[in-house]
């Protein structure tokens, strides 16, 4: 496996169980969402990886981010596109060892994962069939110029209000831009910083919930 990860096996056995990946935030590790899991449907086999930059204190990353006085704080593009191919590489890892169900992939990023969740929607048309994009929006520098036409992925978004980290101007044009591709997608707020509501939880349970 390309990537380190922790699994949650499915509570309610099947054949080709749906498969729900995590993409944790910068910073953090497999283990932040992961505590989602136990609320989650039971039919689901969830796994949540880490990030192969490591930062110390048992955090990691999935590109740096760079503070200097010219550009301020900006992303390391390299990186985050080789976090993408492999990324892409472990879903494929993942769908083949628990032979998962082809048409429900759900990746659900928070953050930087939100962000690396929608490029790569982009630049693996239909890799996944879901995207979760928690406190996160869509970096115009990591997808493709040219965006397939082929995509059947559809989103759910959700952004805090008073997010002092990614601002949510950026969150808000999430939206916009999807409905211009004429990709399905939900977008809400909370009124929290940079974290998941327990509201915007259930929304997005009740979301995967209606796809499964």
């Amino acid at each position: 496996m390309s990537l380190q990860y922790i699994v949650r096996e499915p509570l309610e056995k099947t054949t080709s169980p749906p498969l729900l990946i995590l993409l944790h935030g910068y910073g953090s590790n497999e283990k932040d969402l992961f505590s989602f899991a136990e609320d989650l449907p039971k039919e689901l086999l969830i796994v949540s990886a880490q990030a192969p930059y490591e930062m110390g204190y048992g955090g990691y990353a999935w590109y740096a981010i760079n503070f200097d006085d010219i550009n301020g704080k900006f992303s390391d593009l390299k990186q985050a596109r080789t976090s993408i191919d492999t990324i892409a590489d472990f879903i494929d890892d993942i769908k083949n060892k628990y032979n998962t169900h082809p048409e429900k992939t759900f990746l659900l990023g928070f953050s930087q994962g939100a962000i690396l969740s929608y490029s790569l929607s982009f630049m693996y048309p239909n890799k996944v069939n879901h995207v979760i994009a928690l406190s996160g929006y869509i970096n115009t520098e990591m997808i493709p110029t040219k965006i397939s036409d082929k995509i059947k992925t559809d989103y759910y978004c959700s952004h805090g209000t008073v997010d002092q980290v990614l601002p949510i101007d950026w969150a808000r044009k999430s939206k916009p831009f999807l409905d211009k591709l004429g990709l399905e997608s939900v977008y809400s707020e909370y009124p929290v910083g940079h974290g998941v509501a327990p509201q915007n939880f259930y929304s997005f349970k009740s979301w995967i919930e209606e796809r499964l």
